[in-house]
């Protein structure tokens, strides 16, 4: 038997999950986790060895979810469903995160610059207790860029705290010449695999 529920809560501070929830008409609480000096992060986002960039976002995916539904029962908050959801940037097996500064999102630049790649992005819902995850994969192409363009990109501070260090709905538009898959996976939240997911648990879409 689905339980309706008329609200979820989302383990993110990502101001485009966000505006990509509310533009299915999902009403939603942001869940916040432990990320202070003081209180150590709840999820351990370092590969671990051997692991496959699909095997990797599904996990990190699943215990963002896991975690965020046992911080709401810690806290005693009210039950509604919590929603997870992560994108990692993949170019010839290797995973591109989000750059630790504005040399490192230089780099990963000139390695996507004139290559296709793939975005992963896995979204996780719990609802009492049980997980379910669903897997967008996007295969993006850029054009070739030049020194001067990345650099001044990077500049911008677009980038930052980006998974392979641009944003597609933003600026980086202009690099991309296609894309075959989910755009708004690429942005952070792919909708018809979040609708699916919501639409399980009785979420209603709209």
């Amino acid at each position: 038997m689905i339980t309706a529920y008329d609200s979820i809560y989302l383990v993110s501070r990502s101001i485009r999950r966000r505006n990509l929830l509310k533009q299915i008409g999902v009403r939603h609480t942001i869940l916040l986790m432990r990320e202070t000096l003081s209180r150590p992060i709840d999820v351990d986002e370092k590969p671990e060895p051997e692991e496959t960039p699909v095997d990797y976002i599904y996990r990190i995916t699943r215990t963002k979810a896991e975690v965020g539904w046992l911080r709401l029962k810690e806290r005693n908050l009210p039950i509604q469903p919590v929603l997870a959801a992560d994108t990692i940037v993949v170019l010839d097996g290797r995973i591109l995160g989000k750059p630790k500064d504005a040399a490192h999102a230089e780099e990963m630049l000139q390695a996507l610059s004139g290559q296709e790649h793939l975005v992963h992005t896995a979204v996780g819902l719990v609802s009492q207790g049980e997980t379910r995850l669903r897997l967008a994969t996007t295969t993006v192409r850029f054009r070739d860029l030049s020194p001067q363009e990345i650099r001044t990109y990077v500049a911008s501070n677009e980038s930052h705290d980006k998974a392979g260090a641009y944003a597609i709905q933003g600026k980086a538009a202009v690099f991309i010449i296609n894309i075959n898959g989910s755009y708004s996976g690429v942005v952070g939240l792919p909708l018809f695999e979040t609708s699916q997911l919501l639409e399980e648990t009785g979420i209603p879409i709209f």
